[in-house]
Order: structure tokens, then sequence, then C-alpha cells
């Protein structure tokens, strides 16, 4: 599985290179700065790309910005980033295009070998991995806006746990109830939140983006 890494920091960028490696991974390319990225991504279109979302020249949004720009160009490019804090925008920019094959963790995640490997898989297999912190506070916080408010809790936390990125099987063992009954959850989420089958959309995706988008952005407290 071909990986490009996109992180200033040399320390970090080095340690990413050598956790990837160590579990099957073939890093194709490591840079440090956005342009060197988008240059990286375009030529070797990898099955998953790593990117702090702070990157040089700008060190403001530039890694996501670049991701953002290649995936309207390859759509589906599985990107997954990396940030300091949580940031409610970023994850729905993300998801924004509907193609799936996003993540966005804290740093923090990557300690969590075991966990962080299984967010790049799922992700390169075009899945989805939002940081547990971004649902935790989701779920904190009172449900004030329309689209959820018709969902019991039990569904809530089915959505929350999709927006983990987690599989009906997955969540079924996270709640310890049956697949069966996972299955009954989704399909009401989707029933609620209007979202009829369709061949051109993907249902989970736009069950998530309504879910992120049912809560004001998430900023660090200064």
């Amino acid at each position: 599985m071909r990986v490009v890494i996109a992180e200033d920091l040399a320390l970090l960028r080095d340690g990413l290179i050598r956790l990837l490696t160590a579990h099957g991974f073939d890093v194709v390319e490591a840079v440090g700065n956005g342009p060197m990225l988008r240059e990286a991504l375009l030529r070797h279109l990898p099955d998953v790309a790593v990117v702090d979302v702070r990157l040089p020249p700008t060190l403001a949004d530039e890694g996501l910005r670049v991701a953002l720009e290649v995936r309207e160009q390859h759509p589906g490019l599985p990107v997954l980033i990396l940030s300091e804090y949580v940031d409610q925008l970023y994850a729905r920019e993300l998801l924004s295009d509907r193609a799936g094959a996003v993540g966005y963790l804290l740093k923090d995640r990557v300690g969590e070998v075991d966990q962080f490997v299984e967010s790049v898989r799922r992700v390169a297999a075009g899945g989805t991995a939002m940081d547990t912190e971004v649902i935790n506070q989701l779920l904190t916080r009172q449900q004030r806006h329309e689209p959820l408010a018709a969902l019991t809790p039990k569904e809530r936390q089915v959505l929350a746990l999709m927006a983990e990125g987690l599989s009906n099987a997955a969540i079924a063992t996270r709640m310890s109830v049956t697949d069966k009954a996972i299955g009954k959850h989704t399909n009401n989420i989707f029933t609620k939140l209007a979202l009829p089958p369709s061949e051109d959309q993907n249902r989970r995706v736009m069950a998530v983006l309504t879910y992120l988008e049912a809560e004001p952005v998430l900023r660090p407290k200064p």
C-alpha cells in the first residue's frame, strides 16, 4: 500500500515513515510543505496520503487545501488529515464532496499505534476515520438542529460511531448488540434524514456530513 506523508516537523515526519513502514506500508514520498505535497500527490496518486493540516508556506491550512484541490482532480483520492486540535470545519470540508476515503485525527492519535494504523487502512479502503474527540464533543452538546431531532438516543449513538468510520459489524460489537439491530438503526437513520437509496450518493457519508453540520464549528479555547 503506497503512502505519501506530508509533515513539516522532521522528527514527526521520520516517525511516521518508520511507523508505517514497520506495518507494511510503502512510503513512496515524504514532504514538508504544500507545493511539494501537491507534486507528490499528482506524481504518485498514492493509495493513501497522511497530511498535516498546517504546512508551509502559509502554516494555516495549507495541507488540507492542497489535499482538497488534488481530490477535485482525482475524486476519492484517500486522504487522512492530522491536526493539533479539534476543528469541525476541517471534518466538514473533507466530507463535503461525498466521495468518502477521508479521515481527520488529532496528532496525539499517532501514539495509539494500532488504532492509527487501522485508521490509515480504513481510509485507504474508501472508508472514513473521524477522531473520537470530535464525536465526544458533539455528543456532549445539546442537539439544536432539526435534521437530528427525530433520531432516538440509540440512533444518535449509531450515527456517532458511523462518523468514526466503523462498519455496522464493528458498531454492533461496540454496542454489544446484533448486526441486525444495527442494520435496523441504520435504516431508520437514513429514513429520518431523508436519504433514500441512490447509485450516485454514499448514504453513510451523507449521514455523517449531516451529523457534523448539525453543530457549530468546534475551535480550541483561547
